[in-house]
């Protein structure tokens, strides 16, 4: 899979494509990532890409014009795949797990990273924008951040990007519920204990042991969840009482 990260501060990338599971995946060649320094396609004697909005305000706008030419350069590119145009902005879809499985599909998806207050709007008239993507209800000081936690959250979708794809399918939202608590060596620390099922060998009691935990930690830290849940199965409609009768769902 290929990603364009189209941005004003290209060394912002540095460090993170060449770190961790993406940096692996890309020196693998499971991922591509290309960073298109968006001031070369600017034909201001200065490669500005910016300037005031018309009708006044604070802070400055990128310009449609470099932009523009970057995204057609990268549409026009020969042998490559199709891209996916993707803003990241506070008016798009809020990136979750589904959205990310879905962009996932897409061979080649291109990261546009804001700055400033934003990017003139005939970039998105001219019909050049595909999709539009947000991290939250939130101000950023620029798109980059966004488009490496969009990059990184769709890469786990990418077959070997992650080693362990069961680690992908019992990811937390995977199946509308967050992750069961883990633990690890020493079985005692500070008087706290792992939990004895886990110290079991039992593999379905610590199989039920989880998955009670799944729902016990969601009506916890994210109760919204619980509304759009659907038991799938009679053990999950039993675990879910078992909470509820706890107290913990609202």
């Amino acid at each position: 899979m290929r990603f364009d990260l189209v941005t004003i501060f290209p060394g912002y990338f540095a460090s993170p494509l060449g770190e961790a599971l993406v940096g692996k995946a890309i020196e693998s060649g499971l991922l591509e990532v290309r960073v298109v320094d968006l001031r070369p396609f600017s034909e201001d004697p200065h490669r500005k890409v910016d300037d005031e909005a018309f009708g006044g305000g604070p802070g400055m706008v990128l310009a449609a014009p470099p932009l523009v030419a970057a995204l057609e350069a990268l549409r026009a590119e020969e042998g490559a795949a199709a891209p996916h145009v993707v803003v990241l902005s506070p008016r798009g879809r809020r990136l979750d797990a589904a959205l990310a499985r879905e962009l996932a599909l897409r061979p080649r998806l291109v990261l546009v990273c804001g700055r400033y207050e934003g990017i003139d709007e005939r970039v998105r008239e001219a019909g050049l924008v595909d999709e539009e993507v947000s991290l939250g209800d939130f101000v950023l000081s620029g798109g980059e951040v966004a488009a490496l936690a969009l990059l990184e959250a769709v890469s786990r979708f990418v077959p070997g990007v992650v080693g362990e794809e069961d680690s992908v399918r019992l990811d937390s939202f995977e199946d509308g519920l967050l992750d069961h608590p883990h633990y690890t060596r020493p079985r005692e620390f500070r008087g706290l204990a792992v939990p004895e099922p886990l110290l079991s060998g039992h593999h379905e009691r610590i199989r039920r042991w989880r998955r009670e935990q799944q729902f016990e930690q969601t009506a916890r830290h994210r109760p919204d969840l619980l509304d759009r849940f659907a038991p799938r199965t009679p053990e999950d409609r039993e675990l879910l009482d078992r909470v509820a009768r706890r107290g913990r769902t609202p």
